[in-house]
């Protein structure tokens, strides 16, 4: 036998060895990859400390409660909100405003009042309890710059209010500090209650048009004291009611309402002839930012 025969007996057994070994191994699934680990998810934002918000509208004629405030004749309105995560919160607000300059409308030089701006201010605390209970309390201050005939009651008026809420529901009581509720001599104590119910009726429509609300309010302003003059302010009290519908297009808030009182029309009709507390509809358009 050659010498290199048990040489190649054995390169060839190597060899076939191989062979068998590489055809099992080829025929080994290979192991599944290893699953990914989720991932982590994102740590909620913190509340911020400060909520800033502003707003602005054209309305068609402003009426406070259930009087006009501009002789039916269009308002600029707009206001920003200030609030601290605990509660607290700051606030001012303005509108033009004629009712005061049109009540001295005709009469002599220095006799009449120049003003045409009403800009509020306010603060407070508004927080919850239970389930869907609210509650704000705060104080408002309503200021009427520009200038006024001598011994002429002037109507800055300051009012502490209340107010508790449940879901679409609130009561809201309003009391005058001061002895000149809206210009009123001697009425120190007068006040305002209301109840008010807002609904959202769709959440959203479509792409264009967004929630739509219904809304209902009624109220009743007591006015206190008696003047020097032996006339009953209560006489000039009254309830107010207010209904209408709102929904949001393409980010603005559009709607409507009408309002009405039974307020005693020979207290509430100006020098034009026109009575600022009977029934009447607003329009308006709003923008929240």
């Amino acid at each position: 036998m050659s010498p290199e025969f048990p040489l190649r007996s054995t390169l060839a057994a190597l060899a076939v060895t191989a062979l068998f070994s590489g055809a099992a191994l080829a025929q080994t699934p290979a192991p599944a990859p290893a699953a990914a680990a989720p991932a982590a998810a994102e740590p909620a934002k913190p509340e911020p400390d400060f909520t800033f918000t502003g707003n602005v509208g054209l309305f068609s004629q402003y009426v406070f409660r259930g009087v006009s405030q501009t002789n039916e004749k269009p308002a600029v309105q707009g206001g920003f909100d200030l609030a601290h995560k605990s509660g607290l919160y700051l606030g001012t607000w303005a509108s033009n405003v004629s009712w005061l300059s049109d009540s001295t409308a005709g009469a002599p030089s220095g006799q009449t009042v120049s003003n045409s701006m009403e800009w509020d201010f306010y603060g407070g605390y508004k927080g919850t309890f239970a389930e869907d209970f609210g509650y704000d309390i705060g104080l408002l201050y309503y200021w009427y710059p520009g200038s006024y005939p001598p011994n002429y009651t002037t109507p800055n008026t300051t009012e502490v209010y209340a107010a508790l809420s449940w879901k679409f529901l609130s009561l809201k009581y309003s009391y005058g500090l001061n002895n000149q509720t809206f210009g009123i001599p001697q009425s120190r104590g007068s006040s305002y209650l209301d109840f008010t119910a807002s609904y959202d009726v769709v959440e959203k429509v479509n792409d264009a048009i967004g929630k739509v609300t219904v809304f209902g309010h009624y109220g009743y302003q007591w006015y206190q004291g008696t003047q020097n003059s032996g006339f009953n302010n209560d006489n000039l009290s009254y309830g107010y009611w207010k209904v209408g519908a709102s929904t949001e297009i393409y980010g603005l808030t559009v709607g409507i309402y009408g309002t009405g009182t039974n307020a005693k029309s020979q207290y509430y009709t100006n020098t034009y002839g026109k009575n600022l507390a009977d029934n009447q509809f607003v329009g308006y358009i709003q923008k929240t930012f």
